[in-house]
């Protein structure tokens, strides 16, 4: 698939790209290599992120709703406004993401690392899945902003 001029594929090399407003719905992008790529406004729905490399990368407006991001690298990843409602974000690292106005309702977030993430209590997260295994900003209350567990075990990770 070619967007742009850019490759999608799994294991893409697309450092830098400019794919702002790019149609991806569904795209295959497992383990590519994002680092600092313009994804603001692009349509991500329901495709697959998982493994990839997406540190400071710009994701702001972007609907990433259903997309796979298990194990996706997004520090100070900027995630002002997008969608990520129902999205699966398992064992994701989120260290220093900015979450302003961010839509995480119904977001598997067992094992995600949200640690040091900006504007988390922003965020929606209503109906988020969270474990014991996933870490929360210091100070952020999780069940408070309507996040449930993943286990029926009813521990909603810890604080780092």
């Amino acid at each position: 698939m070619e967007v742009y001029g850019y490759t999608i594929e799994p294991g893409a090399d697309l450092q830098g790209a400019d794919l702002s407003k790019a149609d991806l719905r569904e795209a295959d992008l497992g383990g590519a290599n994002l680092l600092g790529a313009d994804l603001s406004r692009a349509d991500l729905r329901e495709a697959n992120l998982g493994g990839a490399n997406l540190h400071n990368a710009d994701l702001r407006m972007a609907n990433l709703s259903e997309a796979n991001l298990a194990g996706a690298c997004l520090w100070s990843t900027d995630l002002t406004g997008a969608d990520l409602s129902w999205a699966y974000l398992e064992e994701a690292d989120l260290c220093w993401a900015r979450l302003a106005g961010a839509d995480l309702s119904c977001t598997d977030l067992v094992g995600t690392h949200l640690a040091g993430a900006y504007f988390l209590p922003e965020a929606t997260l209503l109906g988020a899945k969270a474990a014991a295994n996933t870490t929360w900003p210091k100070r952020f209350k999780p069940a408070k902003a309507g996040v449930v567990a993943a286990f029926g075990n009813g521990r909603l990770g810890s604080k780092i």
